[in-house]
């Protein structure tokens, strides 16, 4: 016997079989495809590349070292990396960065007094800086003071170029007397007289900073036998 079995009934069968064949999306391949460079078009119609996914490498450093070993001042300077200050460093413990790579600017600071190096640092390089050389200048003067650089006769002038010192951590006004001794003949009696020119000048300094000014003692006679190294007498600080 045939078993008859409508037309209509196997098209269902059909429809049914085939809908079961559809694969669901694996939510892996969207991932897969985000990493993949995408095209675009512009307004223009030209054709553009995109890269969904970019791995930017990581800054390289190099090591610095700050240091000022040579000096007597016991209390911790500060460190200025490239204008921002990065810590603090003194002569027994020196200062260890890891800096980006490329040109830096270093500044080591004693109150208002700072000191700069320019330095260049690298991947797998180890860079040492120390300011001891640029502070052994102040510790020559660890207290205000002043000084005579250097002095000239010029006619019935004698000119004498004084230093003024400050390496404390205030502003100062300085004054000081400077005096020379000499000795001239009397154009009346042309007798040989001892005598003693006296000058007296007062300086504003700032704090960590040295000045020089020119000071003029004035002669007495057209005559000058001899005159002595000009002296600092007094010294007045406020």
């Amino acid at each position: 016997m045939k078993l008859i079995v409508p037309f209509a009934l196997l098209m269902t069968a059909g429809f049914i079989v085939a809908a079961g064949c559809v694969v669901p999306t694996n939510n892996g391949s969207v991932n897969a495809s985000a990493s993949a460079p995408s095209t675009i078009t512009s307004d223009t119609g030209v054709k553009k590349t995109i890269n969904a996914t970019m791995n930017t490498p990581s800054e390289l450093k190099g090591s610095l070292k700050v240091s000022v070993s040579g000096i007597s001042y016991p209390e911790n300077l500060s460190v200025v990396l490239d204008n921002e200050t990065v810590g603090t460093v003194n002569p027994a413990t020196p200062l260890f960065l890891m800096v980006s790579e490329g040109n830096h600017t270093v500044m080591v600071c004693r109150s208002s007094v700072c000191k700069q190096e320019n330095v260049t640092t690298g991947f797998g390089r180890y860079v040492t800086v120390d300011f001891s050389k640029q502070f052994q200048k102040d510790v020559e003067f660890p207290n205000p003071t002043a000084r005579i650089l250097t002095y000239y006769k010029n006619g019935n002038v004698i000119s004498v170029n004084v230093e003024y010192i400050n390496p404390s951590t205030k502003d100062l006004l300085m004054s000081v007397v400077v005096s020379c001794r000499y000795t001239y003949i009397d154009d009346r009696t042309l007798l040989k007289i001892d005598d003693t020119s006296i000058d007296i000048s007062e300086q504003y300094v700032t704090a960590g900073q040295r000045i020089t000014e020119w000071q003029d003692l004035y002669v007495a006679g057209n005559t000058i036998l001899n005159y002595d190294k000009p002296v600092i007498t007094e010294l007045k600080i406020q």
